[in-house]
C-alpha cells in the first residue's frame, strides 16, 4: 500500500448526497477480486450513456478533472452495500482522497484499508470549498494527515480526525496484514514467553 503523508492537488466535484457503492462501481464489475482495471467502470452508470459514450455533462469527463486526485462528494458518500470495490476503483482510478461533510461506517473503514483517505469537514468548511471550486475549478486543496487538516484554496485549514491506528498504517503505507507481519517478532517473543496451555480434561 502506497504511504499518505500529504497531498496537494486539483478536485472533482460530485456533490450529489447519499451516493451508494452501487453507483460508485456497480455490482456487475464485481466479478474479479483484483483491484487493477476497476477505475475505467468507476460510476459506469453516470459516466457513460447507452452506447458506451462519455457523457459531457458528467464531472469527471470534464477536462478539468485530468490529473485530479481530490474527489469532493456530498454527504453520507459511500452508503449502501459492504464492497471493498468501491474504494478500489476510486484508487484505481486515480483518486486518493475524498473530501465530504460525512461517510457511511463500512466504506470509510474499507477506504482507509486500502490506502483512500476519507476526509470528513464540517458542512461549513465543505460549503467554503465548493464555493471556491466553483469559482476556480482547478484551484488545489492541500490535505495533511501528519497534522490532520485540509487547506482550501482561500488559505483557510481545517482539521479532520482519522482513527489512530487507521492514520499509522496509511502514514507507513501497510495495511492490517502488514502491520501484524512488522510485529512477527514481537508475536513470536511474546509466544515462546507463554507455552501454550493444554487441558488435561
Amino acid at each position: 500500500m502506497k504511504p499518505f503523508t500529504s497531498l496537494t492537488s486539483s478536485c472533482v466535484v460530485l456533490p450529489a448526497a447519499n451516493v451508494d457503492t452501487d453507483q460508485i462501481i456497480p455490482a456487475r464489475f464485481l466479478k474479479t477480486v483484483e483491484r487493477r482495471g476497476l477505475g475505467a467502470h468507476l460510476f459506469a452508470d453516470w459516466r457513460v450513456d447507452e452506447q458506451g459514450q462519455p457523457r459531457s455533462d458528467f464531472p469527471l469527463n470534464s477536462p478539468s478533472a485530468v490529473g485530479a486526485e481530490i474527489l469532493v462528494a456530498g454527504h453520507n458518500f459511500g452508503c449502501g452495500s459492504s464492497r471493498e470495490h468501491a474504494p478500489w476503483a476510486l484508487l484505481d482510478f486515480g483518486f486518493r482522497a475524498v473530501i465530504s461533510t460525512g461517510f457511511a461506517d463500512i466504506f470509510r473503514n474499507n477506504a482507509l484499508k486500502t490506502g483512500l483517505l476519507p476526509v470528513a469537514l464540517s458542512a461549513a468548511a465543505h460549503g467554503g470549498l465548493l464555493d471556491q471550486l466553483a469559482a476556480s475549478p482547478r484551484a488545489r486543496v492541500a490535505i495533511d494527515l501528519e497534522s490532520q487538516t485540509a487547506t482550501l484554496p482561500d488559505g483557510t485549514s481545517h482539521g479532520f480526525k482519522v482513527d489512530p491506528f487507521a492514520r499509522h498504517c496509511l502514514l507507513n503505507g501497510v495495511d492490517e496484514l502488514g502491520f501484524l507481519l512488522k510485529e512477527d517478532a514481537a508475536i513470536a517473543t511474546y509466544e515462546s514467553a507463554h507455552p501454550a496451555r493444554v487441558s488435561t480434561r
